[in-house]
């Protein structure tokens, strides 16, 4: 998968589970392409150490690639907001 279609895949899995976890994240598009993209690489690790790594697990037509990317960008986002819930209620 190149670069480009890894980063659309993660700014539509980011946009995806921000949409599934409604709440107070703060950030725009830019911070939901750096959260998805980072819960990409997430889920895509967590699926090669469960699934073993298959080539076709990876490429954007599949649908396992979307729900590894979707579930590591709300894990990822549930993180996010876990770190920044506690930084603010120190202030």
């Amino acid at each position: 998968m190149g670069i480009i279609a890894f980063l659309i895949l993660g700014l539509i899995a980011g946009a995806i589970a921000k949409l599934i976890l409604p709440g107070r994240q703060g950030g725009g598009w830019l911070a939901t392409l750096v959260l998805g993209v980072i819960g990409a690489l997430l889920g895509s690790w967590l699926g090669s150490l469960v699934m073993g790594d298959g080539g076709e697990l990876f490429s954007l037509t599949s649908l396992w690639t979307w729900v590894l990317a979707i579930v590591g960008s709300i894990i990822v986002l549930l993180i996010y907001g876990f770190v920044t819930r506690k930084s603010g209620s120190r202030a």
